[in-house]
């Protein structure tokens, strides 16, 4: 396992896992707490427990931080050396350590390969979460590893299109990189260490509290060559990311969505503010590397010509056989063509047989 964070700055992460309850009292402006250096931050947050802070500080053997985290199957680097990646040097606090599950040296190549991030809403659509996915698969098929939060909804619908594509993808955690967070996705967590990395500025075993969050959207939306936004209501933590994003002046894009759902809330008024509009793969890497520099591949070959009328009338809302037969499509023949089309995966089956055109 490789080690590669300095004693002053092993120290730093030490500091901040200790503090994670003062910390979390003014989460609000996490931005400019860390950016506090470590006696500042003691004075500033650390109360009745600033003289014991000192000492714990100064006792502390950063070599012990480093077994730690190569105990739990973390490799460690920080910010004095030279190979960290330059993007999170524009932060305004650059994480101090990187704890890397799934290898440095990985981490290290796909943050310097034009990575795109993908955040959004825990609670999306489906039309979100295929999005997400569909995106995922179709930038991880173009050669761009994806980045994301790993979270329930659009993150975790990101990262699985990706790995679809048998491409990389990049989880940044709230809490310790070898702790899938959230729990329930163990799976995608294993699965994403196959071929990508898993990180966070955080030590080993460390509690995830709320601030955490925040944290972690500065170091995705600085990775990330683009950021993306899938679905986000009005006081998504996506927003945040996005916000950051256009802060370090890098390019951000959102996925329209219908003006009377929640969850398009925000993604349209990104739009509104001039985000790039994202309709597929194709737009961001026309966005990245200009108009038909690069092309997204085909996830799959056109429909027959004899069910392009049937998958037309699905996509203008006549999305049931009851539906479609008023369309004027034979009942029998449309229930076989729209399995074929699901096979196929241009349609989705939703609740109450209702059928959506996948992206």
């Amino acid at each position: 396992m490789t080690a590669r964070a300095c004693d002053a700055c092993l120290s730093r992460t030490w500091l901040l896992g200790r503090m994670a309850g003062h910390i979390e009292q003014v989460r609000g402006r996490i931005e400019a707490v860390l950016a506090l250096g470590d006696e500042e931050l003691i004075a500033a947050l650390g109360g009745r427990q600033q003289d014991g802070l000192r000492r714990e500080l100064e006792r502390l053997d950063p070599a012990a931080s480093n077994s730690s985290a190569q105990a739990a199957g973390l490799e460690t680097i920080c910010g004095c050396d030279r190979a960290y990646p330059p993007a999170l040097r524009e932060l305004a606090a650059p994480p101090a350590v990187l704890h890397v599950a799934g290898g440095l040296d990985r981490l290290l190549s796909l943050a310097s390969t034009d990575p795109v991030a993908i955040v959004g809403s825990r609670r999306a659509s489906p039309y979100g979460l295929d999005v997400a996915r569909s995106l995922g698969r179709g930038l991880g098929l173009a050669g761009l590893p994806v980045v994301s939060g790993m979270a329930f909804g659009i993150d975790a619908a990101a990262h699985a299109g990706a790995l679809e594509a048998d491409a990389p993808t990049v989880a940044v955690l709230p809490g310790s990189a070898e702790r899938p967070y959230p729990a329930g996705k163990r799976a995608l967590h294993r699965r994403i260490l196959l071929a990508g990395v898993t990180l966070s500025e955080l030590g080993p075993g460390t509690g995830v509290r709320r601030w955490m969050f925040q944290a972690r959207n500065r170091i995705i939306a600085a990775l990330a060559a683009m950021s993306v936004v899938v679905e986000a209501g009005e006081d998504s933590g996506a927003l945040v990311t996005a916000r950051l994003a256009a802060g370090l002046g890098r390019p951000l894009g959102a996925v329209p969505g219908r003006v009377t759902t929640a969850q398009a809330a925000g993604t349209n008024q990104l739009l509104r503010d001039g985000a790039c509009l994202v309709r597929g793969p194709q737009d961001v890497l026309d966005h990245l590397f200009g108009a038909g520099a690069r092309r997204a591949e085909p996830e799959r070959r056109p429909p027959p010509d004899a069910l392009r009328p049937l998958l037309a009338a699905v996509a203008d809302g006549h999305d049931t056989l009851a539906a479609l037969a008023r369309a004027g499509f034979n009942p029998q023949w449309g229930l076989t063509g729209l399995a074929a089309l699901e096979l196929e995966g241009y349609v989705h089956r939703g609740a109450g047989g209702r059928f959506r055109v996948a992206p």
